[in-house]
């Protein structure tokens, strides 16, 4: 179950290449020995590589969203979680921001610091084991590849995000939401313990039964308190095979109630949504939805579609292997960025609406998109049930079932266009934040002082005293504008 078994003998021998052995504390820059001075600072021992050139540091000064640029002093790639402890003690002595990177795919710099070190998670990639209950892995694994591990043994993990290329320690920063949350909760939900390098560059284990307090800042806590480098997540049984059913609905109501039926329920597996597009310029909505099985054992089609109100004639039946459903967006991944549009400007919103508000205000946004709006992009709209969610720092509208609404878009290479849909985020926002919604912070929308504490609500002061406990210097992930 190891990947990359000899990482650690490749980076020990490649960072006598780096060089990078001292900091200058005058001019806050990185040196070699051959041109070190008084004012340089030895830097601690590295099993890794920390990296100072520019086309590095150019590569962590963007992200998925190509929105903002944050240039760093250097990127670090661990060769162990010694490396991420040594290097934050190293930070804190010498006041330098720092933050860890996963694939990247945040949309508003969230992961980057300007003139700090960018910890690139992807060369801590182990799997160090899989047992019937359980997976321990390094946070820098993406989710495909211990998915993939796991369906050997007929096991997965109970929520997987849409896209499964992205790394377990970044969703797990934020909180991992899919289309089997109704179920399981988010992926911060099916999480049994933790190791986090705190702010004060301590190695911690932590979990609902100790050192619960850092759990619970950590998980969904937007890097404020601590870097996850290993994870031990819950698994359970997989099955072998999707029934998928892509259901279409003429109008807004009728697909919610049967969504929010479904949930109830929970007749299906997973459950998604989608406003979609249609041959006269207009919207129109889709239910998604898979059972899951393992033959010969198969879903009864007449029992799961019993009283829904889809239009007749529209639905869409197929049959794939689980994995293939699960890893359904890298086809279409692959040819974005064949075409290069996956390298445009990502200028996403993603809400969570309550229940009791959702129908006017989807219908109050819908009516305004065109495509060039969404830029031929996916808007998700799916609901979710509140009691399935326990860690505090994911923050949901206070009401039974929210929904999850994403405008996922894709914006031309005209800085207009990006600052109009900019201003359009800001504006949804600030509507379904006067309804009692909040945002699932994965997105493009600037945050205040004041709406960062509106959106922590009940929860800011247990997240101001984590940060002040395990991040007293303020040191780690500045690029979410937080603290």
């Amino acid at each position: 179950m190891k990947n990359n078994i000899s990482r650690r003998n490749t980076l020990q021998g490649l960072i006598a290449s780096a060089v990078i052995v001292k900091f200058d504390t005058v001019n806050r820059s990185w040196a070699t020995s051959a041109n070190a001075i008084d004012s340089f600072v030895n830097l601690p021992p590295l099993d890794g590589v920390l990296y100072t050139d520019d086309a590095t540091r150019a590569n962590a000064s963007d992200d998925f969203g190509h929105l903002v640029h944050r240039h760093p002093k250097a990127v670090l790639q661990p060769g162990s979680i010694d490396d991420i402890v040594n290097i934050i003690r190293f930070a804190r002595t010498h006041s330098l921001k720092i933050a860890a990177r996963g694939q990247g795919h945040s949309c508003y710099g969230q992961a980057q610091v300007e003139e700090g070190v960018i910890i690139d998670m992807s060369t801590l990639n182990t799997i160090h084991s899989i047992s019937a209950k359980q997976a321990v892995v390094d946070a820098g694994i993406v989710w495909s590849q211990l998915l993939q591990a796991t369906l050997q043994q007929q096991l997965t993990p109970p929520v997987l995000t849409d896209y499964t290329e992205l790394s377990i320690g970044g969703t797990l920063s934020v909180g991992g939401i899919g289309g089997a949350s109704h179920r399981y909760g988010v992926q911060v939900d099916n999480v049994l313990s933790l190791q986090v390098v705190t702010g004060e560059g301590k190695l911690e284990t932590c979990s609902p039964d100790q050192n619960r307090d850092l759990f619970e800042a950590v998980l969904a806590g937007l890097g404020q308190c601590g870097i996850i480098v290993r994870a031990t997540i819950r698994l359970i049984e997989a099955f072998t095979h999707a029934r998928v059913f892509l259901l279409y609905y003429d109008d807004l109501t009728t697909l919610i109630h049967d969504q929010r039926l479904l949930i109830t329920e929970e007749r299906f597996n997973y459950v998604e949504g989608q406003v979609v597009s249609d041959p006269n310029g207009g919207w129109r909505y889709m239910l998604e939805a898979a059972s899951f099985y393992t033959p010969p054992n198969e879903p009864d089609n007449t029992s799961l579609l019993a009283s829904l109100s889809y239009t007749p004639g529209t639905e869409q039946i197929e049959d794939k292997s689980y994995f293939d459903f699960l890893n359904r967006l890298a086809e279409t991944v692959a040819y974005l960025k064949s075409i290069n549009i996956w390298s445009n400007p990502h200028p996403w919103i993603n809400l969570f609406v309550p229940s009791t508000a959702v129908e006017q205000y989807v219908g109050e946004i819908v009516s305004t998109l065109t495509l060039v709006d969404t830029g031929n992009g996916p808007v998700l709209l799916y609901p979710v049930k509140t009691d399935r969610f326990k860690l505090p720092l994911f923050r949901t509208p206070n009401e039974q079932v929210v929904f999850l609404f994403a405008i996922l878009r894709t914006a031309p290479l005209d800085d207009a266009t990006v600052r109009k849909m900019l201003d359009d985020n800001r504006r949804f926002f600030e509507k379904n934040r006067d309804i009692g919604g909040t945002r699932y912070p994965v997105d493009a929308i600037k945050f205040s002082d004041s709406d960062w504490q509106q959106h922590f609500g009940s929860a800011w002061s247990r997240l101001i005293n984590a940060k002040r406990r395990y991040d007293p210097d303020n040191l780690l992930t500045p690029g979410q504008g937080i603290f």
